[in-house]
């Protein structure tokens, strides 16, 4: 009965400790890219929530609560201090949106957004406002036509302007209504927004562009159409913000529909692999779990367990790749890692 009560302990806790500790790797990766680039690092990451007894999806977007929160952190922040914004959001409330795009744009200090897979809606919103933008190459942006509720204010306005007045419903009327003020509002924003880089004329046609219903509204700007556009898009992505990203996975209750080894495969070495014996891997576990710090837990584990030189290059292949290991079967006694 004391081992049963015993594995439950550890089986609740053990969640609220992978937390902790996935929160600990984030602050110090995001202290690191902040030496590093001498700036302020703040993210906007939002993840699609499992709830975990019902087991109903809950779709996260850009809210008040968020848009506090990143202006408070601007407030924290010198004027000329450099600020890098990292996102990734499918968009959320234009107020919301809007009050965090004014903020970067006013600032004095350079501003770069950071799009590692996308930003789309009010994300693109923010990201306009920036000096820079940083994508990685299949990464995309999207227009800032506004929506009323699950309808495109141009489509609205449209459908109600093919129809006599007198074969439009008073609910039709109030929404074309709306979504006139609601466009008109938007495209008004952004000229304001690209009007502090660009000139009037421009500013004013890439706000057409972007706010009129040109696109649907999950089309994709991809770097190369923001290039295309005159937008200030480059795509040199730096590994650190790629990393960072991998420390906010998606909330997984079921099988994954996307499955490979977590190791970085360069050129010159993609096939030969490394072995570790079933016997040896729970010491290489134990010491991945113990510590966080790669060439401490080497030295610590030499030290109790005089492993030799071949198994400790494992070990710290296998504490540098991932809290989670993914495990490839080869043979009935074997496990095996690719080799970097």
């Amino acid at each position: 009965m004391d081992i049963f009560w015993l594995f439950f302990m550890l089986s609740a806790l053990q969640p609220v400790i992978k937390q902790r500790l996935l929160e600990a790797s984030r602050k110090r990766l995001i202290a690191l890219i902040e030496r590093q680039r001498k700036s302020r690092v703040v993210l906007l990451v939002h993840r699609q929530e499992t709830m975990s007894l019902l087991g109903f999806p809950v779709f996260r977007y850009i809210d008040i609560n968020d848009s506090e929160e990143v202006l408070r952190a601007i407030h924290l922040t010198d004027p000329e201090i450099p600020l890098d914004l990292v996102l990734h959001t499918p968009g959320g409330l234009v107020l919301a949106a809007t009050q965090i795009a004014r903020a970067v744009s006013t600032r004095k200090g350079k501003v770069t957004v950071f799009v590692p897979h996308y930003a789309m809606s009010g994300g693109t919103l923010i990201a306009l406002a920036a000096d820079d933008i940083v994508m990685c190459a299949h990464a995309v942006l999207g227009p800032v036509d506004p929506q009323l509720g699950e309808y495109p204010a141009a489509s609205i306005v449209r459908a109600a302007r093919q129809k006599p007045i007198s074969e439009v419903d008073d609910k039709t009327l109030i929404l074309a209504d709306q979504a006139e003020k609601a466009l008109f509002q938007m495209e008004h924003e952004v000229t304001d927004l690209l009007g502090r880089k660009f000139a009037s004329e421009k500013a004013a046609e890439l706000a057409k562009l972007l706010t009129s219903g040109t696109w649907t509204h999950d089309f994709p700007i991809t770097c190369e159409r923001g290039q295309e556009l005159g937008l200030p898009v480059r795509d040199d992505m730096p590994e650190n913000v790629l990393r960072l990203m991998q420390l906010y996975p998606q909330p997984i209750r079921r099988q994954p529909s996307v499955e490979y080894l977590p190791l970085p495969y360069r050129t010159g070495e993609p096939g030969p692999r490394k072995e570790i014996s079933l016997a040896f891997w729970p010491h290489a576990l134990a010491a991945c779990s113990a510590t966080a710090n790669v060439s401490g837990g080497c030295r610590e584990l030499c030290a109790q367990k005089r492993s030799n030189a071949r198994e400790l290059s494992v070990i710290r292949l296998a504490m540098a790749a991932a809290a989670d290991l993914v495990l490839v079967r080869r043979e009935p006694e074997r496990f095996c890692l690719p080799k970097l």
